[in-house]
């Protein structure tokens, strides 16, 4: 039996990275949706809180990508993977260009950076976790990246089929 590529980055049999990735995710895509908010309003309070989503999403981002870094780098199947590829270099396209919206609102001041950089910014964020995203679930779903999926499967080891020795009662 084939096994699929496995996750070393876990508590137990539970994989690490997308427990973490709900975290950035959520708060890379808050950002624009505040700094929305901001230009409707004009209340400053949301070009801060678009600021500090930012920083806050860089360093979940960061914390998922050391876990997801472990599994690409100890899984050679998933290094052969090119969708595996394509969501490691658009989430670290996604990263500097967070880093980069996050020091243009710290060093102009949260309220200056929203228009129009600092939205644009977001937005094309928030279009590369589309495309990031995307491929992160081709990775589960079509590849199988860190899925037991046979019957009684409790890790990445091979099942073996278990014959004798049990009695299995036919339906009525």
């Amino acid at each position: 039996m084939t096994i699929n590529p496995k996750t070393t980055a876990a508590i137990g049999d539970h994989p690490l990275h997308p427990m973490i990735i709900p975290f950035p995710v959520a708060f890379l895509v808050g950002a624009p949706i505040v700094d929305l908010a901001f230009i409707g309003t004009g209340d400053n309070f949301w070009a801060r809180a678009a600021m500090w989503l930012i920083g806050a999403g860089i360093v979940m981002a960061l914390v998922a990508a050391a876990a997801g870094f472990t599994d690409f780098l100890s899984e050679p199947r998933i290094r052969r993977l090119n969708d595996a590829w394509y969501h490691m270099v658009g989430n670290l396209a996604a990263v500097v260009l967070a880093l980069i919206n996050f020091y243009l609102r710290y060093a102009q001041g949260a309220e200056t950076a929203v228009k129009p950089w600092g939205l644009a910014l977001s937005l094309i964020v928030v279009g590369i976790l589309l495309f990031t995203g995307w491929k992160g679930w081709e990775m589960v779903y079509r590849h199988h990246v860190a899925v037991l999926d046979a019957p009684g499967q409790t890790s990445s080891e091979p099942v073996t089929p278990h014959h004798g020795g049990e009695s299995h009662r036919r339906a009525a």
